[in-house]
């Protein structure tokens, strides 16, 4: 076993930590992927998805680099992580990664549009306030090729940031 210091970079998450509190983000990450798909200049839109967008996985559309949607689409995966919100796009995007078509890469250059319009600031988690009122919890569940048929993995995680009660915080 050994000491490989305090945590800076994981799967996609620059973390900072100080003394009273812990920054996470992934601006880093993002800029790599704006540079990766050629978009560093591109316009940031402020929405994931377009109202209503309906695809189908037989298009009559031309192809794309099926290898560079591939790779795009899952290092956007990585961002899911501190960006719930892109997850329907995210999970809607990879319907298509057998047979990626020019509509559906319209779809994942939004989503990618969407991380170029973020700032690169860090969200903050001080240890006071989880020491004070707030109380992190997190539950995550994984099985490896569970799926017999297709050898697919399913796996999940829950992130709660609540305000302990009073009567937690008179017991501590």
């Amino acid at each position: 076993m050994s000491d490989l210091s305090a945590l800076s970079y994981y799967l996609g998450i620059e973390v900072r930590q100080g003394k009273e509190e812990l920054m996470f983000g992934q601006s880093m990450y993002d800029s790599k992927l704006l540079e990766q798909s050629g978009m560093t200049e591109c316009k940031p839109c402020v929405t994931p998805m377009e109202e209503q967008l309906k695809l189908m996985k037989v298009s009559t559309t031309a192809k794309v680099d099926a290898t560079l949607y591939r790779s795009i689409v899952g290092g956007l995966c990585y961002l899911v992580h501190m960006r719930p919100d892109i997850a329907f796009a995210m999970g809607y995007a990879s319907h298509f990664m057998e047979d990626p078509r020019e509509d559906h890469w319209a779809m994942v250059k939004r989503l990618l549009l969407l991380r170029q319009g973020d700032d690169g600031s860090m969200d903050h988690l001080s240890k006071d306030r989880l020491r004070v009122g707030y109380r992190l919890t997190v539950f995550s569940d994984a099985d490896m090729a569970g799926d017999i048929d297709r050898r697919r993995s399913t796996s999940g995680v829950l992130i709660f940031l609540r305000l302990a009660s009073i009567s937690w915080l008179s017991l501590k």
